[in-house]
């Protein structure tokens, strides 16, 4: 829809905004302008919406697409935290490729000198599932048959 001309304005709204957070009307880009802490305020919901900038006329519904929140997180690695995790990789086939390894960094500041950064490891292992049917070496087999017979 934006196609860079400078027709649309983008708006923000929700929790925080024009005070912690603002954003670019030209480019929808949005940023944090005061330092954010979990203990002060754990969640935030901001709204955004793009309007022609000529006619002020909105051009999609307003949507609360940005929820910015902060998880507690054991103070040691769990095999029990869960979460979910979604890959773009097309076909991932376990007897292709059994083991990926993801290194997830995190930046506050947006990676700015002197911001903060944490990074963890993932480590993903596929599990098979019945998905090739059972192949026989050989086309035509022979087998041998002993039979026992006994009367009484």
């Amino acid at each position: 829809m934006d196609r860079g001309d400078g027709s649309i304005r983008y708006i923000l709204s929700g929790e925080g905004a024009g005070t912690m957070f603002t954003i670019d009307d030209s480019t929808g880009d949005i940023h944090a302008i005061q330092r954010l802490d979990r203990e002060v305020k754990a969640q935030y919901v901001l709204r955004a919406q793009a309007l022609h900038r000529q006619t002020g006329r909105p051009l999609e519904p307003e949507s609360e697409f940005i929820r910015i929140s902060w998880l507690t997180c054991p103070p040691f690695p769990s095999p029990y935290t869960l979460g979910i995790v979604r890959v773009s990789l097309p076909d991932m086939d376990r007897e292709v490729r059994e083991n990926y390894t993801v290194i997830i960094q995190a930046k506050d500041m947006g990676g700015q000198l002197g911001g903060l950064a944490g990074t963890t490891t993932l480590n993903i292992t596929l599990t098979d599932v019945n998905d090739n049917p059972p192949k026989f070496a050989q086309r035509v087999g022979f087998v041998e048959l002993f039979w026992r017979d006994q009367v009484r």
